[in-house]
């Protein structure tokens, strides 16, 4: 399929399509014209590249995914399953400083109000 047909089959633009190639997360070849074309198997793969991103994995990350699924969905091979909760410990620790982040701006907040009132 061409990449205007993947595109209406995805609800994913054109432009983000040709992205998704330049970053490793998808395959095309050329046609003698210079059209990419894409296999069967492309609207899964972007349909796992869309969930990945979902779940805030960065490109790079996913690039070395891609080739770890099992099966049509986004279930990925056990040879991977550390990774992801690697992955999932740095968001949680992202999560952790943010609400310290939250808490401290709120106490600024809070005191300066006060400050301001009285």
């Amino acid at each position: 399929m061409r990449i205007g047909e993947l595109s209406r089959e995805t609800g994913v633009a054109v432009r983000l399509l040709r992205y998704y190639e330049e970053q490793g997360l998808l395959a095309s070849h050329r046609s003698g014209g210079g059209h990419r074309h894409y296999g069967p198997e492309a609207p899964a793969a972007v349909a796992r590249v869309r969930t990945l991103l979902a779940a805030g994995l960065p490109t790079r990350v996913i690039r070395d995914l891609m080739p770890c699924f099992a099966g049509d969905g986004a279930e990925v091979q056990a040879c991977v399953l550390d990774h992801l909760r690697d992955q999932l410990a740095a968001m949680d620790s992202r999560i952790a400083d943010l609400t310290r982040a939250r808490a401290a701006l709120g106490g600024i907040l809070d005191a300066s109000t006060r400050a301001l009132a009285g």
